[in-house]
């Protein structure tokens, strides 16, 4: 992994932002635009895994695909080399997930971020773009108040003449469960194919626990959190928190019916 000060291309590492399960994330300073950026660099074991670079390298084209204020800019990515990585913005902020843990939400900001979010969502979904990893760590919420979408690291392209990615490369295939258990769709959780509606229910988890502070499906292990998403109905969000407007009640939990359709 890079030490501080390490030159990668016109990026000067600066210092460490955090890691994650395929690399690590540090801050840099662009030296030809003298702009911070943040670099992505996939950990040196998957890094000579050719389906392991293939996912890292259609993150970044995925994701630079997109033009959207609500979805983390990419500047590049150099796949060549020894330490593959992902230059984009440098986001100063807040995760969602950090604000729960804090505690530091309301009805209000659950709203504001609804909306942010499910306008990346659409952008996204109509480029034939599915996330499929929506989750409170992959919201950052910036200094602004401005909700930024992170890590297109599980996307999937549904028509593939819309990208540059065809079919054959999607490194995901139906019977593959991929996500995060506790934010997974039920059709996710069963390894089924899926679409832009697999985005708004692990959206419609998010608002929840923000509103809440509680997760609406969960088990002792991922196994039994994906048998309470294929089997159970969660709890109503007022029952665990009083002051929230009916119908965005409503909204959230029309989000997390079992039945897509």
């Amino acid at each position: 992994m890079p030490t501080i000060g390490q030159q990668f291309s016109q990026y000067r590492i600066v210092s460490p932002l955090g890691s994650g399960g395929m690399g690590e994330v540090y801050l840099a300073e662009d030296d030809q635009l003298h702009r911070k950026a943040a670099l992505k660099f996939l950990a040196s074991e998957f890094s000579s895994n050719s389906d392991h670079l293939q996912r890292f390298i259609r993150e970044a084209r995925a994701a630079s695909a997109l033009n959207h204020p609500n979805i983390c800019t990419i500047y590049e990515i150099k796949a060549d080399g020894d330490a593959p990585f992902i230059a984009m913005e440098y986001l100063e902020g807040e995760t969602v997930s950090a604000m729960i843990r804090r505690r530091r939400r309301n009805v209000r900001q659950a709203l504001d971020v609804a909306n942010q979010v499910c306008s990346a969502l659409v952008d996204a979904h109509e480029a034939g773009i599915v996330h499929r990893d929506i989750k409170p760590a992959n919201i950052i919420i910036t200094n602004r108040g401005q909700a930024k979408v992170l890590d297109f690291g599980l996307v999937k392209v549904v028509d593939g003449e819309n990208f540059a990615i065809n079919a054959d490369q999607y490194l995901t295939k139906a019977g593959m469960i991929v996500g995060t258990a506790s934010y997974m769709s039920p059709e996710q959780a069963r390894g089924l194919d899926v679409d832009g509606r697999t985005d708004v229910w692990s959206l419609g988890v998010v608002l929840y626990e923000m509103l809440t502070g509680s997760l609406p499906f969960t088990g002792a292990t991922s196994t039994d959190t994906i048998a309470a998403i294929l089997t159970k109905s969660p709890v109503p969000p007022s029952q665990l928190s009083p002051n929230i407007p009916p119908e965005f009640e409503r909204m959230v939990l029309k989000t997390l019916r079992s039945n897509r359709d």
